[in-house]
């Protein structure tokens, strides 16, 4: 009996059928994902062990490896001159890929995160939307009152000067004056007459009628 016979009569008696075919299905649409490529391997190795007709010889096994990995790991190992034809070859360069995206990957983001911190940084700096039309509004209204200060000034000297022009200055009419006040007290004039006409047999007469004009 040889070997290939020994594994068919071993899976017949031992394993079911429709699991193992489900396996097989795995292992022709197995894909790296998220897993790493040391992850992604030892998947592969034991699939591979349930169904060995499918990987024939160490070339078919290195073909479905490659068509395993990640495209940008995949390319990395594909770049060179000579593709590998080990499987241990295959597996050394998809380790060193995966190191050297990985690092790209670190780079990259530290730059992405500094670039965010610094538009952070300078977006506190900057004055918010509502200080700015508040400061606005505070100067508008400063300007506004200091144009209505200057206004009012320049209406209240032109309001002054209608009011003294409009009122002369009082002449010192003492005829149309009331009688001068003296220490809270009204001070009566005595009225002033001209004597025309008094002889000297008037007033040995001693009349009091005297003729004024």
């Amino acid at each position: 009996m040889s070997w290939q016979d020994f594994i068919a009569e071993f899976r017949m008696m031992y394993y079911n059928r429709e699991i193992l075919a489900a396996q097989q299905d795995e292992f022709n649409s197995m894909k790296q994902g998220s897993m790493t490529v040391m992850e992604a391997v030892k998947r592969f190795e034991q699939l591979a062990r349930l169904c060995p007709e499918l990987i024939p010889n160490e070339t078919e096994k290195v073909r479905r490896m490659m068509k395993m990995f990640r495209t940008d790991i995949a390319k990395q190992v594909s770049a060179d001159s000579s593709p590998p034809t080990l499987v241990s070859d295959c597996i050394s360069r998809a380790i060193r890929a995966e190191y050297w995206i990985n690092q790209d990957k670190e780079a990259r983001a530290q730059i992405f995160k500094a670039k965010k911190e610094e538009k952070a940084v300078v977006k506190q700096l900057q004055p918010k939307p509502n200080q700015e039309v508040y400061q606005k509004g505070q100067t508008s209204n400063l300007a506004q009152g200091s144009k209505q200060s200057g206004r009012n000034n320049r209406k209240g000297n032109a309001t002054g000067q209608g009011q003294q022009r409009n009122f002369p200055k009082k002449r010192n009419n003492r005829g149309n004056e009331g009688p001068p006040i003296t220490s809270g007290r009204y001070e009566v004039l005595e009225p002033q007459a001209r004597i025309y006409a008094y002889t000297k047999g008037d007033a040995e007469a001693g009349t009091s009628h005297v003729v004024t004009g």
